[in-house]
């Protein structure tokens, strides 16, 4: 039975505000979901300095014929990456997770992290992601492989299992310590449900009331209210945050700072939320070059300005310049034309977006 979305509001500081995954003592228990396509080294930076106390790199493929590939070599640099530096690595075949494991560690990573909760088809038609939980025993064999392979932490992240009918997390998780790892995230929903319907938080508390590893608890956290009535209800260790901080990062911050007072921080005005988007521009041109990153930054402006009044016609134009120096044009006039409104942003109730994810 899922967990409802109402919940009591409690201005009590939280007492759970940091976390340890084998040497490295996190600043804090919030930490960056890794997420392909966004996770990259500007994003997971940007995270850092605006409070998340880790951030996990988008998933890296086992396939050692990838290692030369553009995106492997960008996925793979973490120059100037606060610590510690995790890397997500995907794949079905014990021996090249290990190798991939290897090769990571020796382009830097200090934690890796094991995919068995992605749920794009893509990726569980080979049987890989959160496919694997369906076999139990390659799980094991996995895990003990790239545990055995490296000197540095081991994680995982996981799903609640399969489908509806099939929640095994409790079981991939004493299976998952067993075999040497020493942290594991889960998120609140099955592969089957991707990420329709509410996430329920039932089986994370069974997680966590099974293991003595560190949990992660992951799936709609999106206010500082919500993120320690999860870490409440369910006794994990720490949150894990994804898509609600596409165009957000400050998320992290204001969380911290709910958890530690009980009390909210005010809202980034018109003014900040222009420079830090600017600055992540920038890192994206100078991390991907002038074509790919201008078609990079149109997502991450896309997050950054929706749900604002007059942004809908604002993205369907920048989805249409080619280049970035107008690019910085057109949201420099776009913040102008917030600011005129006043210093605090404002939304378009109206818009018919989600205003997070």
């Amino acid at each position: 039975m899922a967990v409802a979305l109402r919940f009591i509001y409690n201005p009590r500081p939280c007492r759970k505000t940091s976390m340890q995954i084998g040497p490295y003592k996190l600043k804090n228990n919030l930490i960056v979901a890794p997420m392909a396509g966004v996770t990259d080294r500007p994003f997971r930076m940007l995270c850092k300095s605006m409070g998340a106390g880790m951030a996990v790199s988008e998933m890296v493929s086992s396939n050692s014929l990838l290692y030369g590939s553009e995106k492997t070599k960008r996925r793979a640099n973490h120059e100037g990456e606060v610590d510690p530096i995790s890397v997500q690595i995907l794949g079905t075949d014990p021996e090249m997770m290990s190798r991939a494991a290897q090769y990571n560690v020796d382009q830097g990573a200090q934690i890796i992290d094991i995919n068995m909760g992605c749920p794009a088809k893509k990726i569980c038609n080979v049987m890989a992601g959160s496919a694997l939980m369906q076999n139990e025993g390659l799980v094991a064999k996995i895990l003990e492989a790239v545990v055995a392979s490296v000197a540095v932490p081991v994680t995982l992240k996981i799903r609640t299992g399969w489908d509806k009918t099939n929640r095994n997390a409790v079981r991939i998780a004493q299976i998952a310590e067993a075999s040497g790892i020493q942290a594991l995230a889960i998120h609140g929903r099955t592969r089957a449900c991707a990420y329709t319907g509410d996430a329920e938080y039932d089986t994370i508390t069974a997680v966590k009331a099974s293991v003595k590893i560190p949990v992660m608890a992951n799936g709609d956290i999106t206010t500082p209210e919500k993120a320690k009535h999860v870490l409440e209800i369910t006794g994990a260790d720490a949150v894990m945050i994804g898509r609600a901080a596409q165009g957000r990062p400050w998320l992290f911050r204001e969380i911290e700072h709910f958890l530690n007072t009980g009390t909210h921080m005010a809202a980034p005005q018109v003014d900040e939320v222009q420079r830090v988007l600017v600055q992540h521009m920038h890192e994206l041109y100078e991390f991907y070059g002038e074509h790919t990153g201008t078609r990079v930054a149109r997502k991450h402006i896309s997050w950054y300005t929706r749900g604002l009044v007059g942004s809908a016609k604002f993205r369907h134009h920048m989805n249409e310049l080619p280049s970035s120096a107008e690019q910085m044009m057109a949201v420099s006039d776009f913040f102008d034309e917030q600011l005129q409104r006043g210093a605090l942003l404002q939304y378009d109730l109206q818009d018919g977006e989600e205003l997070t994810a």
